[in-house]
C-alpha cells in the first residue's frame, strides 16, 4: 500500500491532475491565479472585505480575482508591487491559500514542473487577536515572534527542521498537554520581517487555536475539557518571551511558509483582552493604522 501513490510524484513535477488541481483555464483551483500574477510582497487577511480596504490605498490596481470567497487584489503602493489575499478564517483555509500561493510562484502551471529556482515571498498576515496579558490593551499591535500551533495542521506534513522542538516540548511539559489534543508545534517568525515591520510593536508567543470558542477557552452552553487552560497560558514563557495572544491562522502560515522557503510574519490588532474581559467592536481606526504601517514597511 505504501507504494500505491508513488507514481503520482517525483522531485521535479506533479503530474497527476488529482494532486495539483487546476481550473479549466489552467489557473489554481481555489485562488484562480496564474503564474507571474502574484507580487513578491503578499499581505494576508482573514476578512474578505479588508482586501479592498487595503487595495484602496494602492497607487494602481492591476488585478482583481475572486473565487469561493478567496479574493486577491494586486497592484502597487508607492511604486512597490503588492498583492493582498483574503484567506478566510482558520488553518484549513491557510493550508489551501499558502500552498496555492507557493504554486503560483514556484510551479509552472502549464507543464506542472517545479521551477529550478525558488521564488521566496514575503508573507505578512494582518489580523485581529485576543490578548492574554492584562497590560496589552485593545487597539494595540502585537507581532508574533513565535507561534505555537495547537491546531494539528502541520502535523500532516513530513517536514523536518521547521518546528522548534525545544519550544514545543517545553510547552507540552508546562501545560501538562493532554494526548487527546493535537501535538503542539512551535515556529519562529522571519527575523528580517520582524525587525523591519514590527520593531515598535508588542512581541511575544502567539497561540493558534483550531476554533474561536472552546478551542480558545470560551464556554457558552457546553462544558470545556480543560477549563483552566487560560489561567496557565499567560504564565508560560520561552527564552523570557511570554504568550501574548490567541488567534486562528498564524501557526500554519509560519510552518508552511518556512518549509517552502518564504519569509513570514503575523501582526495583529488587539480587539479583545482575555485577562480583563474587554472587547471592542469598533476598531476601524486602529486597524487602518496597522494596515498603513505594514504597507509602508513591507
Amino acid at each position: 500500500m505504501e507504494n500505491l501513490y508513488r507514481h503520482l510524484y517525483n522531485m521535479n513535477s506533479i503530474s497527476a491532475a488529482s494532486e495539483l488541481v487546476l481550473a479549466p483555464d489552467n489557473s489554481l483551483y481555489h485562488l484562480r491565479l496564474h503564474n507571474n500574477e502574484l507580487a513578491n510582497n503578499v499581505i494576508l487577511v482573514g476578512e474578505p472585505s479588508r482586501v479592498k480596504t487595503i487595495s484602496d490605498k494602492f497607487d494602481t490596481l492591476t488585478l482583481i480575482r475572486e473565487n469561493r470567497g478567496l479574493i486577491t487584489h494586486c497592484g502597487t503602493y508607492k511604486g512597490k508591487p503588492v498583492s493582498v489575499v483574503a484567506t478566510g478564517m482558520g488553518i484549513g483555509n491557510i493550508d489551501i491559500v499558502l500552498t496555492e500561493l507557493d504554486a503560483a510562484a514556484n510551479i509552472n502551471l502549464k507543464t506542472r514542473e517545479i521551477n529550478p529556482e525558488i521564488q521566496a515571498l514575503n508573507l505578512v498576515r494582518i489580523g485581529t487577536c485576543g490578548s492574554m496579558q492584562a497590560e496589552i490593551a485593545c487597539n494595540q499591535y502585537v507581532a508574533s515572534q513565535y507561534v505555537i500551533g495547537i491546531d494539528g495542521g502541520f502535523n500532516f506534513y513530513g517536514c523536518k527542521g521547521v518546528s522548534d522542538e525545544v519550544l514545543s516540548n517545553n510547552f507540552i511539559d508546562f501545560m501538562r498537554w493532554d494526548e487527546r489534543f493535537a501535538k503542539p508545534y512551535g515556529v519562529e517568525a522571519s527575523s528580517s520581517l520582524l525587525e523591519s515591520i514590527a520593531y515598535d510593536m508588542h512581541k511575544g508567543i502567539t497561540i493558534t487555536a483550531p476554533g474561536f470558542y472552546a478551542a480558545q477557552g470560551r464556554r457558552l452552553r457546553l462544558p470545556l475539557f480543560d477549563s483552566s487552560i487560560n489561567d496557565r497560558l499567560p504564565l508560560f514563557s520561552y527564552k523570557g518571551i511570554p504568550i501574548v495572544n490567541y488567534e486562528m491562522e498564524a501557526s500554519l502560515t509560519y510552518a508552511l511558509g518556512k518549509a517552502l522557503g518564504h519569509s513570514v510574519l503575523t501582526v495583529c490588532n488587539v480587539v479583545a483582552n482575555r485577562a480583563s474581559g474587554e472587547f471592542v467592536d469598533d476598531y476601524a481606526q486602529s486597524m487602518n493604522g496597522l494596515i498603513e504601517m505594514v504597507l509602508e514597511r513591507i
